[in-house]
């Protein structure tokens, strides 16, 4: 399967970035080597994992990599560019790829073959897009010390595990609203027009199922949404923040 991996920068303010003194979060070393350097390790230790298309404004850092350069001869990876957001990237690289198309991001450090080859194994049936979701119980058994956002739906408390599956033609819809909701998050009355003001207050009221949520995106898009519940904890670690550094460290060393 084509694979996406978002490396763009977050901008000088980005505070890994600035921490470990590189341009781009996605070279920033854990445990000495540059996270985009692990991701693409796993990746290319996945045997579900066709060419690796890496999204990035300064392709010489790729280039000039000498783990990354000779892959990049071999096409075994392939370059693409940053378009500002992951939202328009993921967009563009749908445009440009097609589908299906596997999309995880460069700051996944912790990332392992296993994971990608469970996560594109259990795709729902029938599903346009899929994201892999861990459920808290999980992550807080694996990394008992680690601060997560939390997804808080009436069945459970999820996080985010930075993978993502975009099936079918029907998935691009959802890669544009999301553009909209992204273009959008400081005007909070035209994200409830966007996503519905019923489905946003049972959301806060900790009334909205998961499996209603994704029902409720289903129609705002015209694609079917899917979850895959990912048994590892560690799959919801990505590194943001200095105390996501330290863990990542700690748990790779």
């Amino acid at each position: 399967m084509a694979t996406l991996v978002l490396a763009g920068s977050r901008g000088p303010a980005d505070p890994v970035a600035q921490l470990m003194g590189v341009s781009h979060k996605a070279f920033a070393p854990i445990a000495g080597v540059p996270m985009l350097v692990r991701v693409v390790r796993a990746l290319t230790a996945a045997p579900a994992i066709g060419t690796i298309h890496i999204a990035i404004e300064r392709p010489e850092l790729v280039q000039q990599h000498p783990e990354l350069a000779p892959l990049l001869a071999a096409g075994r990876i392939a370059l693409l560019p940053a378009e500002g957001s992951p939202s328009r990237t993921v967009s563009s690289a749908l445009e440009r790829l097609g589908t299906p198309l596997f999309v995880t991001t460069a700051d996944h450090a912790l990332l392992r073959p296993e994971w990608v080859e469970h996560f594109l194994s259990h795709l729902p049936d029938g599903s346009d897009v899929c994201v892999g979701l861990a459920r808290d119980s999980v992550v807080q058994a694996a990394v008992p010390d680690t601060k997560r956002t939390w997804l808080r739906f009436a069945d459970g408390a999820f996080s985010g595990c930075n993978l993502f599956a975009f099936r079918t033609p029907a998935s691009l819809a959802v890669a544009r609203t999301w553009r909209q909701v992204e273009a959008q998050r400081k005007s909070p009355l035209r994200m409830i027009r966007l996503l519905g003001p019923v489905s946003i207050l049972r959301f806060l009221l900790g009334r909205l199922t998961l499996t209603a949520a994704l029902t409720r995106l289903g129609r705002i898009t015209g694609a079917k949404a899917g979850v895959v519940e990912m048994p590892f904890g560690l799959a919801a670690v990505d590194v943001d923040k200095a105390a996501d550094v330290e863990l990542a460290e700690r748990l790779l060393s």
